[in-house]
């Protein structure tokens, strides 16, 4: 199974890394409870993979965006705690960064995945 030190080991091998001057990590993880305050015992993720990739390359070309890596744990039940997605984007500078990854995150979430929650 994929983790976010993974994700960064497999960053730092980029042959660009020497151009990073940040690298910004995201660990999604299942919440107790829903935006609406319903009571979670967990979720299922699908995943739209061509919007991903769409994302993902229309992303690395902002300027100073060196890398960009995602793993999302889908199509499997997830409980409380569990990881749900990880997001790291290696750039020049922070300002850059923060731009990519806060675009990137939310492209994500807004056209790449569903979430079926669970209630208990």
């Amino acid at each position: 199974m994929m983790n976010v030190t993974q994700l960064l080991e497999q960053v730092k091998k980029h042959p660009d890394l020497d151009q990073a001057g940040m690298i910004l990590c995201h660990n999604g993880v299942v919440r107790a409870t829903s935006q609406d305050g319903r009571k979670v015992t967990g979720l299922r993720v699908a995943v739209d993979h061509d919007k991903l990739n769409q994302i993902i390359e229309m992303k690395k070309k902002l300027p100073g965006i060196i890398e960009i890596l995602i793993h999302i744990n889908e199509n499997k039940d997830l409980s409380v705690g569990d990881d749900i997605m990880y997001l790291v984007v290696a750039g020049d500078v922070r300002n850059n960064v923060l731009k990519a990854f806060s675009e990137t995150l939310d492209s994500i979430k807004r056209t790449v995945t569903r979430k079926t929650e669970f209630f208990g």
